[in-house]
């Protein structure tokens, strides 16, 4: 007879959490879910009034929440520093969110602009890894934890849209597996790749109206950034002790339909 696993928990208290990107939308929900489970909150952004508002209402929605606004532009490595740094004073860094994102190019990748495919792939992809590499240098190395990287179904499958956006997301999701390889067994490195999520980002996607976008899905409505950031806070904790190089699909079951 094998001895019952022992109960894992979703409980974060005593961890200190860095959310990028997190001034609104999936980020905002991310530090809300992840404050609500007892961790302290580090969120970045890069225009400092919005950010504050966000630490605001972390702390309107979970009362007594610990939370850290560190304003900046995520592709400076001395901004990533100070954002490390400051999750650090927390108390460690235990949980890495990389949720910041930029899609400024739509259409053809034949026709797509270079530099701002270099801008996007240094804002989606290598930011990622300098935060990365920020957090173990800087005691993730020691204490473990878990990097959960924010990636796209578009980079699993085509979209014929936004198709330098989804090929960032795929250098994500291929970036997640390598560093699960090289950071395990202390550090688990996952990534979740949601669907059209209710956010302003994904505004110019639902151009045609919610209903028309939502019909596509099995689930019949788009994601909210609750869905999200539920699933951020599954791979963040324990109850994923034995989950790493995974990408969640959280896409209201897009992918299952074999379309986009």
């Amino acid at each position: 007879m094998t001895t019952p696993h022992p109960n894992t928990s979703t409980d974060l208290s005593n961890r200190s959490a860095l959310v990028t990107g997190a001034s609104r939308g999936i980020g905002l929900a991310v530090a809300v879910e992840l404050a609500s489970r007892g961790s302290a909150v580090v969120i970045t952004g890069r225009k400092p009034g919005p950010l504050d508002e966000a630490a605001d209402h972390v702390r309107s929605v979970v009362p007594g929440a610990r939370v850290t606004a560190v304003a900046g532009n995520t592709g400076d490595a001395e901004h990533r520093r100070a954002a490390v740094a400051a999750t650090v004073a927390q108390g460690g860094i235990h949980i890495l969110v990389n949720n910041t994102g930029i899609n400024p190019i739509y259409g053809a990748l034949v026709d797509a602009d270079l530099d701002g495919f270099r801008k996007l792939l240094d804002t989606n992809v290598v930011a990622a890894l300098g935060y990365v590499q920020e957090a173990y240098r800087a005691g993730m190395r020691e204490s473990g934890g878990a990097v959960v990287n924010l990636a796209s179904i578009a980079g699993i499958r085509s979209t014929g849209v936004i198709a330098a956006y989804g090929a960032s997301k795929a250098a994500l999701i291929r970036l997640t597996e390598e560093l699960a390889w090289e950071l395990g067994p202390s550090i688990r490195v996952n990534a979740i790749a949601p669907g059209i999520v209710k956010t302003k980002f994904a505004e110019a996607l639902v151009a045609a109206g919610e209903d028309a976008a939502a019909a596509a899905y099995p689930m019949k409505r788009l994601g909210s950034p609750e869905d999200i950031a539920s699933a951020v806070a599954f791979l963040a904790s324990d109850a994923a002790s034995w989950v790493t190089g995974e990408t969640l699909r959280v896409d209201g079951g897009m992918l299952a339909t074999g379309s986009m």
